[in-house]
């Protein structure tokens, strides 16, 4: 019985930018066809290690193209896993990849920006409808009954049929009807794609790496004729063999870059790559490539994708977390052990010495990778930094054998920048401390503008001091990690008791001393007006414009931390934040001489540094009343 039934709302909207020509190379279809096919037969050698049966008396895995010219189709097949019908429905009629809507909600209309996020996603299948209005599935998943074959099939228009059919093989065949030339297209050109000769150079460019042979006809010239014919045999247009496995002087860069783009279904290319052979204790190969663009899934870290797991050359399982730690689970590559058995499992991956020796040396190399781009490509690293800065943060607290290669690799943006890039090095800014420095300073902040004009930041202004500005949401836990860099402590400038140190002569000391003792009294009255709102009240020599600011005490949670603990659900510490007031501000000075609304005064003093700090006033109509009586006052000169 045949079913009609209609795509997942994403599915359609992507058929139609596909039918658009949102790629401008209709090339990309092929490649993106044959790696399905690849992965089929992958997944079919993987499950065949405990079910042997499955190969169903034919163990010889490859991948077929055929061009029937005058029907105008080409036709894909492989001798693979193939489908059910449940999964022909859940893998042909929806996208089932996490972050789908917010993927679309980036759909801008603008082609060329679409295209590349949509090879980004990895769409492979719907590329069909690039140069296909129609397209037929014909498939039987192994170990089903030959009557359990599946047809599935789509205009690429809302809706697709499934139909159950007689199948004695198994594995997939994508059958692509080539829609006609378009008014205005060169007939030839839209042609172009039937001829053999064509597909063989699209397959040697962008498919050549597949280890599995890609057969076609063969093909001889007619002399009687004077025309191509085909023959009835079959001949292997790729190496047909693991492109790891190679020698890298037999590599060129191009067969590395579509190798990233068929393992990490990505249609750009990638920032590094390391190809290496190890032996020793451990004997594997490591082929790991860092992408130039996130995916939309990054910080879904149980959703794992990265590293391939072969044995032998053998395809054992997709992503295999155990052999890179997961901040950095955006590398994309393959691992081809020659110790591991073929039946290993994630648990015994878990207990495996030799797992553990691949995944030390795999993150070594990444590692090495990255510092590579740091010192001698800094617009990739940039680049890098960008898209993936916030994930290498988490390796402080996950990797501590790590740290320290991790710490200098991290980027910051400074107030000695104009620009919020995130650029600065924690060995540029120790390089450029003023004499007398100790500790390397810091602010966070919900957003660049607010770290940049916090308060606490007036004092260092004055005297020259660079602050290194942390607006990322990592960066308060990376911060319980990182506690100094070079023998240089990293000091927050919103933490109470701040020491300046070598930075402060003698006479600022002793002024700020007998400042402090001037207003004893004041702070003791603005103490008594607050009273459980704030742990301590006093005079501070870190405020040159502001009339109050709010700190943390050594030990307490800081405002920032607060406020994203309380975002996200999560029950935050009481904060008793230490109030430091400005002895030189006009309205501490009028706050001196105040009698009558002191205590109001007192408040709206604390709720300005609440306000300044990022925070969210308790008495919001409380503080408008305060604050309106107070401008009356001081307008009306009372």
């Amino acid at each position: 019985m045949k079913e009609t039934l209609g795509f997942q709302t994403e599915v359609s909207q992507l058929l139609q930018l596909m039918i658009h020509s949102l790629y401008s190379n209709r090339e990309i279809f092929l490649r993106e066809l044959v790696s399905n096919a690849s992965d089929a037969c992958d997944k079919l050698r993987f499950e065949a290690i405990d079910q042997p049966g499955l190969f169903e008396g034919d163990a010889e895995l490859g991948i077929r193209i055929e061009v029937d010219q005058a029907a105008r189709t080409i036709t894909i097949s492989d001798n693979g896993i193939g489908m059910s019908r449940d999964e022909v429905i859940a893998n042909l009629g929806t996208i089932a990849r996490s972050g789908t809507r917010e993927f679309f909600s980036k759909l801008s209309g603008d082609q060329a920006r679409d295209a590349q996020l949509i090879g980004q996603f990895g769409v492979g299948f719907y590329s069909s409808f690039i140069v296909a209005d129609r397209v037929t599935v014909l498939t039987r998943r192994a170990g089903a009954p030959a009557a359990e074959g599946v047809r599935w099939e789509s205009e690429g228009t809302g809706e697709f049929t499934v139909e159950q059919l007689e199948r004695p093989a198994r594995g997939t065949e994508v059958i692509l009807h080539l829609r006609p030339a378009a008014e205005g297209e060169d007939a030839a050109s839209a042609d172009d794609l039937l001829s053999a000769w064509r597909l063989k150079s699209i397959v040697r460019r962008y498919s050549d790496h597949i280890s599995l042979p890609i057969l076609m006809r063969k093909e001889q010239w007619n002399q009687e004729k004077g025309e191509q014919e085909t023959l009835d045999e079959w001949e292997t247009v790729n190496q047909a063999s693991a492109l790891w496995a190679r020698p890298k002087s037999e590599i060129t860069e191009e067969q590395y870059a579509a190798f990233y783009q068929h393992i990490a279904h990505d249609g750009g290319e990638p920032l590094a790559y390391t190809h290496n052979r190890v032996e020793g204790r451990s004997e594997y190969t490591q082929l790991l490539f860092v992408p130039s663009k996130a995916p939309f899934d990054l910080y879904d870290r149980q959703h794992r994708h990265g590293i391939k797991l072969y044995v032998r050359r053998v395809f054992i399982m997709d992503d295999a977390e155990q052999l890179l730690p997961s901040y950095l689970r955006f590398v994309r590559g393959v691992v081809d052990s020659a110790d591991l058995p073929l039946n290993v499992s994630r648990e015994i991956l878990q207990e495996s010495r030799d797992v553990k020796a691949i995944r030390e040396g795999c993150t070594r190399r990444v590692l090495g990778m990255l510092e590579d781009l740091a010192e001698n490509q800094a617009d990739k690293y940039a680049t890098f930094w960008k898209e993936f800065g916030q994930v290498l943060k988490e390796g402080l607290g996950e990797d501590m054998g790590n740290a320290e290669r991790i710490s200098k690799l991290l980027r910051f943006a400074s107030s000695a920048s104009d620009d919020d890039a995130q650029s600065v090095s924690l060995a540029d800014y120790a390089a450029r401390m003023k004499e007398g420095q100790a500790a390397i300073y810091y602010v966070t902040g919900d957003t660049p503008a607010a770290a940049r004009n916090s308060p606490h930041l007036e004092v260092f202004r004055k005297k020259g001091v660079e602050v290194l500005l942390l607006t990322d949401r990592v960066d308060e836990w990376m911060l319980s990690f990182l506690h100094e860099f070079d023998g240089k402590p990293l000091v927050s400038v919103a933490r109470g008791g701040l020491d300046l140190g070598a930075l402060e002569d003698e006479a600022e000391k002793e002024e700020a001393a007998r400042v402090a003792d001037e207003f004893k009294d004041l702070v003791e009255r603005v103490r008594g007006a607050l009273g459980d709102r704030v742990k301590e009240v006093r005079i501070t020599s870190r405020l040159t414009d502001s009339p109050a600011c709010l700190v943390s005490d050594e030990g307490d949670i800081s405002g920032h931390l607060e406020r994203m603990l309380r975002q996200a659900g999560h029950k935050a510490p009481d904060r008793r934040p230490i109030l430091e007031v400005n002895p030189r501000h006009p309205l501490v000075a009028r706050l001196r001489t105040e009698e009558t609304r002191f205590d109001d005064w007192s408040q709206l003093l604390f709720d300005q540094a609440l306000l300044a700090e990022g925070g969210q006033l308790q008495d919001a109509p409380g503080f408008v009343r305060r604050l309106n009586a107070m401008l009356l006052a001081m307008s009306s000169g009372a």
